[in-house]
């Protein structure tokens, strides 16, 4: 017997939570690779960089893993100055977007 999808979410309801959870870890995971993309782009190994930004390469490797928490602002923009970018933050409140740095 066919289910239909009404049928299908009443036997098993989404949990929003958890859903908005998954995507904020995929977002940070895709955030991270294109760092570590950037780097490769600029011809550096972890190592390299590390050296570069004065931090040691379990400190870039865990940026590259999304574990931006952890580190300091600083850390951060020095990674993208040295991959040749720059960073940028904004206070975000709703649709106002406020760039602070």
């Amino acid at each position: 017997m066919n289910m239909t999808l009404r049928e299908f979410l009443a036997d098993n309801p989404v949990d929003r939570d958890r859903v908005e959870a998954h995507k904020k870890r995929m977002l940070a995971e895709v955030r991270a690779y294109r760092l570590r993309e950037l780097r490769e782009a600029a011809g550096l190994t972890q190592a390299q960089l590390a050296e570069r930004i004065g931090v040691g390469q379990r400190q870039v490797s865990k940026i590259e893993n999304g574990d931006l928490d952890s580190a300091k602002i600083g850390t951060i923009r020095s990674y993208l100055e040295a991959v040749g970018g720059g960073m940028a933050i904004e206070f975000v409140i709703g649709d106002e977007r406020v760039q602070v740095a």
